[in-house]
This record gives structure tokens, sequence and C-alpha cells, in this order.
């Protein structure tokens, strides 16, 4: 299986959203889309899936035109909504039914995906308990009774309930407290254990690098760095140094010509040239006498390859 995307692009008017976007998945993993608020980001993915009308390009799924009829795909949308005046069971049925998941395999599968996300609870009533039986059965639970957080979990069922192929997750994470932005992250995990391709697009540059082996970072509706995160890294060099002491060297910090960017109780977080740089500093140090408790030199992030490439004065979450 494949996906490409080629020659991607959008206008409005004068303005271009999505200029001459152009990637491709040749095998099963995480794809990140990356970019400020405004950088075309949404808009591409829209044209992926056939949602938004593209002025130009193609979109290939095992080199047939990507399609719900040629693909089985799952989508998370950025604008979190569910229908407020149906109940959730009734939701995930009738999107299940878009799908053509068969009838047989809907209480199934919403039974695992409700256990695997924990709102087992929003959608089967409880039990009776013994000599209650007579007791009001309750109502089915509607969305404005859950939070934001379960009621986007509503919605990463409704993205799963096919079994898709392809899922695609717009800021899959936004607004999920530390526990359930873990439990996102386990289900992301299996999916691509199951050999599922995932495009992702997220400001949160940590989760992005926990889970993405390429890249695109758009900037203004160009791409501007593209490639597999491993390389875009390694061609930067081993320029980060943290470094941890029992007394102060800033004057050999000073010495040595390295960059300083931060420091806490004998912490340093510093930027070099090279590793010789790096090894001179470590160097004059034992020359020194200085007792050296940690010495970590490594790659640049990818929010630090993010904020370089699209500079400053950009609006980024």
């Amino acid at each position: 299986m494949s996906l490409i995307v080629s020659d991607l692009w959008k206008k409005y008017g004068e303005k271009t959203v999505v200029d001459h976007l152009s990637f491709s998945m040749e095998k099963p993993g995480v794809y990140a889309l990356l970019g400020t608020n405004g950088a075309g980001k949404t808009t591409a993915i829209r044209m992926i899936l056939g949602m938004l009308a593209k002025d130009g390009g193609e979109v290939l799924w095992n080199g047939k035109s990507l399609s719900p009829k040629s693909c089985n795909i799952g989508y998370l949308a950025e604008e979190r909504g569910l229908y407020p005046k149906y109940s959730l069971m009734d939701q995930l049925f009738y999107f299940a039914s878009l799908r053509d998941v068969p009838k047989s395999q809907v209480k199934e599968r919403i039974r695992y995906w409700a256990k695997k996300l924990e709102v087992e609870e929003y959608l089967y009533a409880p039990l009776p308990e013994k000599g209650m039986r007579g007791k009001k059965k309750e109502k089915p639970r509607m969305p404005d009774q859950l939070s934001k957080g379960n009621q986007q979990k509503i919605q990463f069922m409704i993205a799963l309930l096919s079994d898709p192929e392809l899922i695609v997750l717009d800021e899959p994470m936004s607004g999920l407290d530390p526990v359930n932005t873990d439990l996102f992250k386990q289900v992301i995990r299996e999916e691509i254990d199951r050999g599922k391709y995932l495009i992702m697009s997220s400001h949160q540059m940590a989760t992005v690098e926990e889970f993405c082996t390429d890249i695109t970072i758009l900037d203004r509706s160009k791409a501007v760095l593209q490639g597999n995160l491993n390389e875009i890294k390694k061609s930067y060099g081993r320029v980060n140094l943290s470094l941890k002491t029992e007394t102060d060297i800033a004057p050999y910090i000073a010495q040595s010509g390295v960059v300083l960017l931060s420091e806490k109780e004998y912490e340093y977080r510093l930027k070099v040239q090279n590793e010789g740089q790096a090894n001179a500093l470590l160097g004059l140090l034992i020359q020194n006498d200085v007792t050296v408790i940690t010495f970590d030199l490594s790659e640049p992030s990818l929010h630090e390859i993010f904020v370089e490439k699209v500079g400053e004065g950009h609006e980024v979450e």
C-alpha cells in the first residue's frame, strides 16, 4: 500500500493557502504535517480527504484516486463537535453505518473502544441493583453531559469504528489532560503496530517526535522542510549540550566560547558549534578538577528545528 500526495494546491482569490504540496508514504507509520496557525495544514488535510475541492494536484492510494471507495479512512477533525440533540450511542451507530460496518460488528467494536478509551460509563447504563428493578430507566447520555475531553474520546471512537487503513488525526491531543493524552498515545501506538497509515497534524512537537518517521513543515502555505526526521536531525549534528556539575562553571563556559542557553543550580543547557568544541569544554573542566555529573551531547529537538524554519513572529500553540 502507498499514499502519494502530488502537487496539491489551493487558492482563495489571490491568496494561496496550500502551495504545491507533495509527499508520500510508502509503508505504515506516522507522517506529520506541521506548521504555524494558518500555514495550510487543515486545508491540506481536507483536500487529501476530498472534503474540500483542490485547485490542482492529486492524491493516490495504491495508485487509485483516494476516496472512501478506494480506502477505508478514519478522520478525527480539529474542530470538536458531536450532534447535540442525538444520544452518543445513536451517533456511534449512525457513523458506523456510513462506513458500512456490519451490524453484527458494530456493538462489538463500540464495546471494545468504549473500554479502551474508558468511556463505558457514558455509553452503558449501570445494571440495576437487587431490589431496584422498578427503578426508572436512565435516559441515554447526550454530548453536552460530557466534558470536552470525553467528547473527544467519542469522536476518536467514531474515527476508529470502521477499522480504517488510513487514519488522519488533526490536533488529536489538543486540550487533553496528561492521563488522557497518554491514553490516546497508547491507542496510536497500537494502530501503528497493526500496520496502519497515519497522518498527524499537531502543534505538540514532543508528541510528533515520539511517533512520526517523516515530516513536512509548512510556513505560509509552502513546504519549508521535508524528509525523514532522523536524517533531518542528523544533518544538524550533535549541537545541544546538557551539563551538570557540583560548582559554578560560568567562567569556563565563557572561556570555551560555548553559548549558554539556560542555567539552574549548576545545570546548564548549552549550544556548541560541533563535538570538538564540546569536548574542549569537557577537557577544560577536567583540567581544573571540576566534578562533572552529566555530560550529554545531542541533536536538536523537533521543536528547535521547527522554530528555526518558521522564524519568529508566528503564533504557535
